[in-house]
């Protein structure tokens, strides 16, 4: 990396594609995933295809946790070296202690430029904003444009999903006792997103996974119209829905770049395995950014934010 480029990282959650991670030189950071004693780092310790039989074929469930600071320290102090500023950027502060920890290692390393960003988001829509801040790093864009670029990025990204069952979203504490009861229950197959504030919520809750995916499209629709949109489809071991699902995206939309990413295994036990959903984001949505966001003087707004 040229000593003149902005270093751009984030964790492993973002599931960015391993083709763009190389691509535009991101730095990812791995969760931690855990069986029994057995502690595997999330996308380099053990594939998705490994996660997911172990998964399905283990009666103790996994369990997650986050890098420590350590590691973020360690990362940031060889990326000090090697380039003349750092944007870190992350999943949601309500659903992982991650940022903080980026904050605190930040701090650490005062002779260095490092902006730490919380996306208040997750999966690929956390993904979006740390790809689109590292196209404009290695474009050579500066320090405050590759935080403006992220922090513009930030409302525009949409995350849409539809899961089999809630009890694993209930089981790590992610979505209320109750709600995941009802859901079972009912058999409905909800549609959840990240809402503004970070936090995961269900939209609706058709009875049927087939009705949960249409009105996933149906609900994309209605955001991007028929603009340019860039999308994500993901899935947790579902290749075939994936790839159906892919498929009527670019049948139905106007696709700037459209691909398919797996979520990793952190993310995996989290969701279990079946679910299917899109990351997406059209360019005609404003930018919630000052218009002197790329002028020296400005400074981004404080990016505040547990896996």
């Amino acid at each position: 990396m040229p000593m003149d480029k902005i270093a751009v990282v984030t964790d492993s959650v973002a599931n960015i594609p391993a083709e763009l991670v190389e691509k535009y030189d991101i730095h990812v950071v791995p969760c931690l995933v855990a069986f029994g004693q057995e502690v595997f780092r999330d996308g380099v310790d053990m594939t998705p295809t490994e996660f997911y039989r172990r998964f399905r074929e283990s009666d103790d469930l996994p369990t997650t946790s986050v890098p420590s600071m350590g590691e973020f320290l360690s990362l940031y102090r060889r990326l000090s070296g090697e380039a003349k500023g750092i944007v870190s950027i992350h999943l949601s502060n309500k659903l992982s202690a991650t940022v903080e920890l980026a904050r605190g290692a930040s701090k650490m390393l005062p002779d260095i430029p490092i902006r730490v960003i919380d996306t208040h988001n997750a999966a690929m829509a956390q993904g979006f904003v740390v790809l689109e801040a590292a196209r404009v790093a290695a474009a050579g864009g500066s320090l405050w444009e590759v935080v403006a670029k992220a922090e513009e990025m930030i409302p525009k990204v949409h995350l849409r999903a539809v899961l089999d069952t809630l009890k694993y979203l209930r089981r790590t504490g992610r979505i209320g006792r109750a709600e995941a009861l009802a859901g079972s229950l009912l058999q409905i197959k909800p549609i959840l997103h990240v809402g503004r504030d970070g936090v995961v919520e269900a939209l609706e809750k058709p009875r049927t996974k087939r009705k949960a995916v249409r009105r996933m499209l149906e609900m994309m629709e209605e955001i991007v119209g028929s603009e340019p949109v860039h999308v994500a489809v993901m899935h947790a071991d579902a290749p075939e829905e994936a790839e159906r699902l892919r498929e009527e995206v670019a049948s139905r939309f106007n696709c700037v770049e459209l691909f398919v990413t797996e979520f990793t295994p952190v993310m995996g036990v989290h969701t279990g395995p079946g679910l299917v959903g899109l990351a997406f984001y059209s360019d005609r949505e404003l930018a919630a950014v000052p218009t002197s966001a790329r002028s020296p003087t400005w400074k981004p707004r404080p990016a505040f934010g547990v896996i």
